[in-house]
This record gives C-alpha cells, sequence and structure tokens, in this order.
C-alpha cells in the first residue's frame, strides 16, 4: 500500500471519528428526543400550555372571585426579586421575575356599571410590566424615547410608577381597592413594607381609605386549578407512581449495600434526567425490627426485612406533587410482607378513607380535621392527620387539615374553607403495633394528592397504595 493511500485511509477514518459527536448531535436534536426521556414533552412544549392555561384561570376564575369578596379594583405592586406569592399564578411561563418595579391592575369593569359578572368583565393593566403574551394591557410612561438608550422608551421609575397608578385609579373611581396584606396567609401577604409606603404617600387619604386586605382573593386564585390542569396532574402523578415503583425494587436496591442516600440522589438524577424539578430534597428511611431510629442512624444501609418509606415530589410546567409511599425487603424464603406490616398499611388506608369523604368543599380544615380525628377513633386506628393544598405550590395555598403537632386544630391556616376547582395532598400516618415483630409499633406514613373538581367531588390524582411494594 503506497503512503498517499495510507494517508487518504487514515484521514477518511479521523474524518468519521470527528463526525460522530455532529451525527450523535443530530440525532439527539430536542425535537427528535424520545417521549420516555422526557415524559412531558419539550420546555416550549410545556410553556404553549401554561400559556393557555393563564389565560384560561384570569378569565374563568378571577371574575367571579373579586365579586365574591366584594373587590372591584385589585393592586398588587411589587419590586425584582421581592415578587407577591401571586405572582406566578398571574404571569406567563417566559417571566421568572418582576420588572424594576412591576404594578398589576385588576378592575371589575362589570361591577362598576352595575351588571353581570363574565369572562371579559376583569381590565387587566401592567403598569411597569409586560403583556406576558397578551394577558395584560401596558401602561408606559409618557417620557419621550431616548436615543441614549438605543431609541429604546424608558421604562417608568421611582414615583412615575405611582402617579402612572393613581391616574389609573381616578379614572376608573373604585369604591374598594384590594390589596395583598394578611396576617394569617402568607400567600396573600405579597404587599411589602416599602411598596405599601411608597403607593400609600403617591395615592393620597382619599384613595388610601378604599384599601382592603384582599385576604382569601390571591387565596383562591393561586389554588384554583382547569380541567385541562388536572389532566396534566393526573399525568405527573402517574409518573411519580412510575418513579417510586423502579427506585423501590431490585433495578435500585441491593439488600446490604445501598444506602438511603443512594434512593435520595438516585430521585434527584433521575428527575433531573427527564427535564423535571423537585420543590423539596426527597427523603427516604428505614424501619427495623427490634432496631430504634437513634440506632440505625442517618444514612443506614438497607437489608433484608426492612419497611422503607419515602417522601417525593416532582415539578413541571410550575406544578408540584407531593408523594409518600412504603415497601418491605423480603427476607431470604419470603414471598409477601408479614401480614402484621399489611394491617398497619390498611390502617392508613381506612384514614384515608376518611379523609376523601369528610373533604368537602365549604368545610375548614380544622371542621375536616375533627371529623377524621373522630372517624379514626371509631375505628380504632391511632394516627395523625396533617394535610395540606397543593399546585403552584407544594405547600399550597388554601386550609390546612392539621399540622403533625396541632392535632386539636390550626387557629387562623385551618380556619380558611375549601373550594371547588383545587388540590390537596392528603397526608397522614397510622402507627400500629406488629405482632411479627414482638408488637414493635410501625408507622405508615402515606400521601396521596386528589383532585376537587368543579363539581365538589373528590377523586385521587392516579390512585392510592394499598399494598406495599415488594423488593426481591
Amino acid at each position: 500500500m503506497s503512503w498517499s493511500l495510507i494517508r487518504r485511509v487514515v484521514c477518511s477514518l479521523v474524518a468519521t471519528i470527528l463526525m460522530v459527536p455532529v451525527l450523535q448531535a443530530q440525532q439527539l436534536a430536542p425535537n427528535a428526543l424520545p417521549t420516555v426521556d422526557r415524559p412531558f414533552g419539550t420546555l416550549r412544549d410545556q410553556a404553549v400550555l401554561q400559556q393557555a392555561w393563564l389565560k384560561q384561570r384570569l378569565d374563568t376564575f378571577l371574575p367571579a372571585l373579586m365579586r365574591t369578596h366584594g373587590i372591584d379594583m385589585w393592586v398588587v405592586p411589587m419590586r425584582e426579586y421581592n415578587e407577591d406569592p401571586v405572582f406566578w399564578s398571574i404571569v406567563a411561563p417566559e417571566t421568572f421575575a418582576a420588572r424594576r418595579r412591576t404594578i398589576y391592575v385588576f378592575f371589575d369593569t362589570c361591577a362598576a356599571a352595575k351588571s353581570a359578572v363574565t369572562a371579559t368583565c376583569v381590565e387587566r393593566i401592567a403598569l411597569g410590566g409586560t403583556s406576558q403574551g397578551g394577558v395584560f394591557q401596558t401602561r408606559t410612561s409618557t417620557k419621550p424615547v431616548v436615543a441614549a438608550v438605543g431609541g429604546r422608551q424608558a421604562e417608568l421609575w421611582g414615583d412615575e410608577q405611582w402617579q402612572l397608578l393613581k391616574t389609573v385609579i381616578e379614572e376608573r373611581q373604585p369604591r374598594v381597592i384590594g390589596i395583598n396584606r394578611s396576617t394569617v396567609f402568607a400567600f396573600t401577604d405579597g404587599l411589602s413594607s416599602g411598596e405599601l409606603q411608597g403607593m400609600t404617600a403617591a395615592l393620597g387619604a382619599a384613595w388610601t381609605s378604599k384599601f382592603k386586605n384582599a385576604e382569601d382573593l390571591p387565596l383562591q386564585l393561586i389554588a384554583s386549578r382547569l380541567p385541562d390542569e388536572e389532566v396534566f396532574f393526573e399525568k405527573m402523578s402517574a409518573h411519580v407512581w412510575q418513579l417510586t415503583q423502579t427506585m423501590f425494587s431490585a433495578a435500585v436496591i441491593v439488600p446490604g449495600q445501598t444506602r438511603t442516600s443512594d434512593l435520595v440522589w438516585w430521585w434527584r438524577q433521575r428527575v433531573n434526567d427527564q427535564g423535571m424539578g423537585t420543590w423539596f430534597q426527597p427523603s427516604v428511611s428505614v424501619q427495623r425490627q427490634g432496631v430504634t431510629s437513634e440506632q440505625l442512624g442517618a444514612d443506614p444501609v438497607i437489608q433484608r426485612g426492612d419497611v422503607l418509606h419515602c417522601d417525593v415530589g416532582i415539578t413541571v410546567a410550575r406544578l408540584n406533587t407531593d408523594t409518600q409511599h412504603n415497601a418491605y425487603v423480603l427476607k431470604a424464603g419470603e414471598a409477601d410482607a408479614p401480614e402484621g406490616l399489611k394491617k398497619a398499611l390498611a390502617n392508613a388506608n381506612i384514614m384515608q378513607d376518611i379523609s376523601i369523604t369528610e373533604l368537602r368543599p365549604g368545610r375548614t380544615g380544622n371542621e375536616i380535621l375533627k371529623s377524621v380525628l373522630e372517624g379514626m377513633t371509631a375505628r380504632g386506628v391511632n394516627g395523625t392527620m396533617y394535610s395540606h393544598p397543593i399546585g403552584v405550590n407544594g405547600h399550597g395555598a388554601g386550609p390546612l387539615i392539621g399540622l403533625w403537632d396541632y392535632q386539636d386544630g390550626v387557629p387562623g391556616r385551618g380556619d380558611a374553607k375549601v373550594i371547588p376547582s383545587m388540590w390537596y395532598s392528603i397526608e397522614l400516618q397510622a402507627t400500629t403495633p406488629v405482632p411479627e415483630w414482638g408488637g414493635q409499633p410501625v408507622r405508615m406514613a402515606q400521601e396521596e394528592d386528589v383532585i376537587i373538581g368543579a363539581d365538589g367531588k373528590v377523586r385521587w390524582a392516579f390512585k392510592r397504595q394499598d399494598r406495599l411494594f415488594l423488593i426481591k
């Protein structure tokens, strides 16, 4: 073989090797990835859904909520990195922070005209912010175009924004101005002291005398979910089940080698690899016959005969899940978990059944908690109830149904009422002595998300765990 031929062959091989990454990149172009790698589509796909949900939610829920709570103008001012908690429920998916200052104004034009509420009643205005994909009308400064900033219109700044707000208010003459200030719910306390001070000084006594704490208005707007979002949430919940069943299986766990921290980071990595997020650090814990939690330590090696528990969540398209599942690591020769452990899970299921029955729109969290605890006592179940709303926030807007250390009711936060079209995490635990473990108490903590439909009916977002996952 001649040297020239050898050079041509070598050059051809090098060129082929160098092209491999290019070919791989082409094969793995974003729109060509298998859906199994991205179960909820691309970020762009999700943004299209979120934008449609945003407009529909503001059209569907906001007019009726403003009318219900007697607020004909709702003013929501905030500054960059000090956003009001309601911010992420009223802005587009491409928006990650407020501008230098953003003031959102919502005005019920139908209330002013004393006409029936409709989807088009509420005027939505952004002062110092964008239209959020056409959802808001923008009102900008009257300052001239400034060549020094590239010919762009200068943004509203400082007192100029408050003066424009005053103009907007004077044009509309609202009777009641809702502001987000509360001593009970963080979700309705988004108006910072500095913004309140600036707004009060600019508007004067005549308009500030019309201020009313919005209280339940932002709380219920954040909590309210659409039927289309319910469908998406069902898919999220089903995917969480798929992930927990994989995590609690021989595909991931090797008894005698795998630590609980290995599962925690398996979850974090798998969720990240599939294009999702999580709103809290997952946890995995162990209960073992004849061994205390102190003896197990913070990061035990999983052994055969262990009861495993996880608390996990995912975040997709600004929506969150919250799930707790339980598993049993089979001993040599076992085909199923001991009956006592299955009974422990069944007691937690009884609590879930009672909770689903008692969770109804119009009832307060404290009323529901009282009924659930009475039902548990009647059924001979020992446990605690600590459920919470879920949705845009993991610990979502709405009434608490107990806290683990407040089983007599939660003042304030438990006094709010459940509404239709909201979601809940039914979170609880039942503690049961297990005969096969010498009467040792075993705690079965469960958490499954439920959907309260527009009709008030409650259903599992996917299903609830009534059998321990078995690890061979």
